[in-house]
């Protein structure tokens, strides 16, 4: 199983950014995908949910600035960051876990600062 996220970068104060996981080597259309972020000195938290149905959930810190979003035939998951704060830089990550085996992409980091 591979997950490949990409998109990071270094972004203004309320700028945007797109980031994107494609996988490979699972059923992808079944899986719920996550996005996780780790910032410098914190744990690791979850930042959306998006079931295979494509229903979401988000943290409430970036609800209504994040949007999760699939494309079962690209096999990717997308993660749309607007209106963004200097407390969202962090590593980003996705995630899915079948039969009990988690699976993390590398990670893409996201800089959001003036």
């Amino acid at each position: 199983v591979q997950l490949q996220a990409s998109g990071g970068g270094l972004v203004q104060p309320g700028g945007s950014l797109r980031l994107s996981c494609k996988a490979s080597g699972i059923n992808f259309s079944i899986n719920s995908m996550r996005w996780y972020r780790q910032a410098p000195g914190k744990q690791r938290e979850l930042v959306a949910n998006i079931t295979s149905g494509g229903t979401t959930n988000y943290a409430d810190s970036v609800k209504g600035r994040f949007t999760a979003s699939r494309d079962n035939a690209r096999r990717t998951v997308f993660l749309q960051l607007n209106s963004l704060q200097p407390e969202d830089t962090a590593v980003y990550y996705c995630h899915t876990d079948r039969l009990g085996i988690n699976y993390w992409g590398r990670g893409t980091l996201v800089t959001v600062s003036s």
